[in-house]
């Protein structure tokens, strides 16, 4: 059998990774003292990173986080932030997401709060779990959205099953009504099934008359705040010192 026929049953198969070990071993010389096994495991082995690989790119497009780029390696560990480098890189290794835990991360705009969660999420996609992020204000508008148009059930179950989900910029508009309890319902679906990250100008202390629900309230503190990591940040503005290093440069 000559390599032309193993190559259109490989593309036959549409097994890309291993088509592309496969000419790789043909074309090297070297191959010719290495085992059958060791060369099968290759071609295999080839596929799985192949295939792995794909995923990752799939789950970050369909991700919507802004941030691509972000990464735990990137992050600027600056003094004046307080960011404790120790707890962002044992939060990088993902036992919070083993063990269904949260996060929640505060500070004033522009600190940085959105970055760090996307950076973990970037880390999770790339571990091969599938990660979401979303605005809280957007997707509370999804949540009146969808009552009215009968899809709320699949919406919840769509954002139960992310993995890992952002839920970016909490406490930036007024809740209406039943904003609270709809939170609420996308939160107690999630609860030691998946993890969510919280990020927030407002303090967590602020949180509870934020919610303006106190049954509601007391439920969403007891599953998410009483049981996260929680990352503070302070210092100054990273958008107003990224802006002032490049007027600096002109």
């Amino acid at each position: 059998m000559d390599h032309t026929t193993v190559i259109n049953k490989i593309n036959e198969l549409n097994y890309k990774g291993l088509k592309e070990a496969y000419m790789h071993q043909i074309e090297n010389v070297n191959y010719d003292s290495v085992s059958f096994d060791d060369r099968l495991y290759q071609l295999l082995d080839a596929q799985e990173i192949f295939l792995k690989n794909k995923r990752i790119v799939m789950n970050h497009r369909l991700s919507k986080i802004k941030d691509k780029q972000a990464a735990i390696d990137a992050i600027d560990f600056n003094p004046k932030r307080k960011i404790n480098k120790a707890q962002i890189h044992s939060l990088a290794a993902l036992n919070f997401i083993h063990a269904k835990q949260n996060i929640i991360i505060t500070g004033k705009t522009g600190t940085g709060k959105s970055y760090i969660a996307q950076a973990l999420a970037n880390r999770t996609i790339i571990d091969g779990y599938r990660a979401y992020y979303v605005r809280t204000p957007s997707l509370l508008e999804e949540i009146r959205l969808s009552r009215i148009d009968g899809t709320y059930t699949n919406l919840l179950k769509k954002y139960s099953r992310f993995r890992l989900l952002i839920l970016d910029d909490f406490g930036v508009a007024p809740m209406v009504e039943d904003d609270a309890t709809n939170l609420f319902e996308i939160i107690e679906d999630r609860t030691e099934i998946n993890s969510t990250i919280i990020t927030s100008q407002l303090p967590v202390s602020e949180w509870y008359n934020y919610l303006n629900n106190n049954t509601i309230a007391d439920a969403i503190l007891d599953r998410i705040v009483h049981s996260s990591h929680r990352i503070e940040l302070s210092g100054p503005s990273m958008r107003k010192m990224k802006s002032s290093i490049k007027s600096d440069d002109y």
